[in-house]
């Protein structure tokens, strides 16, 4: 957590919603400007809720006590271990495991976004980088943005943070939930190296290391937190940029409503969507289409998005007005070497009212 980006964006408490910032309460570790270990704490003298920083990141779910026990092994499991005996205990602990299914999520977000400046990578089709070219193909419809940082929601290992933190020179904060993924995008931003299992087949696994550009480190950070129920200011961002989060949110309403209440007057919501829907993310009640195809939609999932953005009967929704769509942005994710499954996003942009 850069002390920088704490002060700044002044988080507050995401359970009693106390309009006074937390503070920070105790630096256990710290690494120039970032706080690597500590805790932060609530002010309200009737909440006092405490908030862990870990690896680098603070922890801003509502309910940590359900955050950190559906993630243990993200949390507690070892690191820096030779590869041989990271290949010994997934072989141990076998397919489908919580081991596994880390290294599986870890390998398809790092090749995507970082692969690209990988010695080894071989030249094949698809080639990683579809992260950044999605940003591209969204961001470049994206004029005028009023003062104030950026935020982007579903960070993953951070590439477009970087991006955006580049192309724009504003203050940039990306979020997640995946503890993986956050300290992986962490280290990318003290270090500028990546350090990752990559899949082959099945349990085998090849260790990857190699170095990455990072030229706008210095204005970006990661932090853990519950999108749609952020802990910030309202009208506190310029611009929220959200890339295959919708269906993968326990609350897509939710998120686009705190979407709404986060961007100040004139900013822009920058968001692409496969519509990949799980139970796993969210209840089938919650989806944006995906099911009752005997309604008036045919159960499609792009109008639903098209009628919430400006729903004139919606306080929060009524203030993001819809200015551009863009169809079939190409997203491609590795599983292993003979499989790369692609999706074809929907991308909207909408500004605050």
């Amino acid at each position: 957590m850069r002390r920088r980006h704490f002060e700044t964006l002044a988080p507050r408490c995401p359970v009693c919603r106390n309009e006074q910032p937390l503070r920070l309460e105790r630096v256990l570790r710290e690494q120039g400007e970032h706080v690597l270990e500590g805790w932060l704490a609530c002010a309200n003298p009737s909440c006092l809720r405490e908030f862990p920083v870990l690896d680098g990141a603070p922890l801003l779910a509502p309910d940590l006590r359900a955050h950190v026990r559906g993630q243990t092994l993200a949390f507690l499991g070892r690191e820096g271990l030779d590869e041989l005996s990271e290949s010994w205990l997934g072989d141990c602990l076998g397919p489908q495991s919580e081991f596994d299914t880390l290294r599986q999520h870890l390998s398809q977000y790092a090749w995507d976004h970082w692969g690209e400046f990988d010695p080894l990578e071989r030249e094949r089709d698809p080639a990683p980088g579809s992260v950044a070219r999605v940003l591209d193909e969204l961001w470049r419809r994206v004029d005028a943005l009023p003062d104030g940082p950026l935020l982007e929601i579903g960070c993953s290992v951070g590439r477009a943070s970087f991006a955006l933190a580049e192309r724009t020179g504003r203050l940039t904060l990306g979020v997640d939930l995946h503890q993986g993924k956050l300290r992986l995008a962490q280290r990318i931003l003290r270090e500028s190296r990546v350090r990752y299992a990559q899949r082959r087949v099945g349990v085998v696994y090849e260790r990857r290391e190699f170095a990455v550009p990072t030229p706008a480190a210095e204005r970006a950070d990661f932090w853990s937190v519950d999108a749609a129920q952020a802990p910030f200011a309202d009208g506190q961002f310029a611009g929220i940029l959200a890339l295959n989060v919708l269906d993968s949110t326990h609350a897509p309403l939710e998120l686009l409503r705190s979407c709404a209440r986060l961007l100040a007057p004139g900013g822009v919501l920058a968001l692409a969507c496969p519509y990949d829907w799980s139970l796993s993310a969210a209840p089938l009640e919650h989806w944006f289409g995906g099911h009752s195809q005997r309604g008036p939609n045919a159960g499609a999932s792009e109008p639903v998005l098209r009628a919430m953005l400006g729903w004139a009967a919606d306080p929060a929704l009524a203030q993001l007005k819809p200015e551009c769509e863009v169809d079939s942005l190409e997203w491609n994710v590795r599983l292993h070497e003979r499989s790369v499954m692609r999706y074809r996003l929907h991308g909207v942009i909408a500004r605050r009212r």
